[in-house]
């Protein structure tokens, strides 16, 4: 009989390699997970992720499953109504506004958002609760080998373990994909994306207010308040040029542009962190399978940062997985399991995906009468009430 140094190698330790170590590792499973850098877990350290995640239900019901949801709760800003706002007019003014309330289909909110670098630190922790889980920051996955029976994962520091399940969570350009011979097909849009923390005098109410003009969204999503002012994570996407030229300006021409992006719907906004760029891009991968491999996050799927769906995808891919190994556990990581877990997942995925890359050409539209044509198509979806239901159930996941 084969022994195996683990049952699971997680390989990535960003938000989603952390999580599916911390879902797999509460379950019972004996995991490592390894990322080549150390996860920085301090909101002002150099090279802080300061992008948020808004946990939708089905994703906190998850972290809740796994010990997470305990450690972040506290700290989480609820999302009760998503706000679209289009000011695609002749000046950056709105000209409609919707709002999407969760009262209308839950008694819970939509969702709850969290900072990146905090979630990484407290479920960094969560890990270290878990005798049969290990977490090696600084150490990378070098080299992949799979037989029918088990799959043998060389690292960067020269030791080789031997799994029955490698969870490739490394990132939109994963060694593990890359070695299995996955391909991708990836969409560029010519846009980047800032992100960065703002404050501002008038409270958010624990709205996320979505405002489409051209070049992409310019998204505040609530977060709890800074330095006593009420406070909100942006995520600000604009053709590239333009956001490196924004990325570059003073402090206080950069207030000014963003306050006028908002259409001051917050009042003056000022910078509570540092401003980072990330580039955007739409990326399926051709199958999320492949030997004891299992590809989850964004080693199978990234999306615009557009209705939250990115990273809870991916924790969709671990609960399909998690349930699916639950069910038979002797059965992980072999072929019936992940060909199951690819049919499950990669359908929706596609959909998703696609979904996702409508909305985001929709919100870069520059032509007046195609912004005018798009507010018609806003105000339509809004207008039919079983039409908006159905919009919100599956922006929580539901299936269509």
């Amino acid at each position: 009989m084969q022994n195996f140094d683990v049952d699971i190698l997680v390989s990535g330790g960003g938000v989603a390699g952390l999580t599916a170590a911390a879902v797999f590792g509460t379950a019972g499973f004996r995991v490592l997970c390894v990322d080549p850098a150390p996860p920085v877990t301090e909101r002002d350290a150099e090279g802080s992720d300061l992008r948020t995640t808004a946990f939708l239900q089905p994703a906190q019901a998850l972290l809740e499953k796994a010990g997470l949801w305990a450690r972040v709760a506290e700290d989480a800003a609820p999302l009760q109504i998503m706000r679209i706002v289009d000011a695609g007019g002749d000046t950056p003014t709105p000209r409609m506004v919707k709002d999407f309330n969760a009262a209308d289909i839950s008694d819970r909110p939509f969702g709850w958002n969290l900072p990146n670098w905090l979630l990484r630190r407290e479920f960094m922790a969560r890990l270290d609760e878990l005798p049969n889980v290990e977490f090696r920051p600084g150490t990378g996955t070098k080299s992949v080998f799979t037989r029918e029976a088990m799959a043998r994962v060389g690292l960067s520091d020269g030791t080789s373990v031997t799994a029955r399940m490698v969870i490739a969570a490394d990132g939109r350009n994963s060694p593990v994909r890359e070695a299995i011979g996955i391909k991708v097909k990836t969409t560029r849009y010519g846009q980047k994306a800032l992100a960065f923390a703002v404050t501002h005098p008038i409270p958010h109410e624990n709205v996320s207010t979505e405002i489409h003009r051209s070049g992409g969204p310019f998204t505040l999503v609530p977060l709890h308040d800074y330095h006593g002012m009420p406070s909100s994570a942006v995520v600000w996407m604009e053709r590239g040029p333009e956001v490196m030229r924004l990325a570059g300006l003073p402090d206080d021409e950069f207030e000014a542009a963003m306050t006028e992006r908002s259409c001051s719907l917050f009042g003056p906004l000022k910078l509570a962190s540092r401003r980072t760029v990330w580039p955007i891009i739409s990326q399926l991968a051709e199958r999320m399978n492949g030997e004891r491999v299992a590809l989850v996050a964004e080693a199978a799927h990234v999306v615009p940062p557009i209705g939250a769906q990115g990273l809870n995808m991916s924790l969709g891919d671990m609960r399909v997985l998690l349930e699916l190994a639950e069910a038979a556990p002797e059965r992980l990581g072999d072929r019936q399991m992940l060909d199951t877990y690819h049919r499950r997942r990669h359908t929706e995925v596609h959909a998703r995906v696609t979904g996702i890359d409508l909305l985001n050409r929709a919100s870069m539209i520059e032509s007046r009468p195609l912004r005018n044509l798009r507010a018609a198509g806003l105000n339509a979806i809004y207008s039919l009430a079983p039409v908006r239901k159905t919009m919100m159930q599956m922006g929580l996941g539901a299936r269509g």
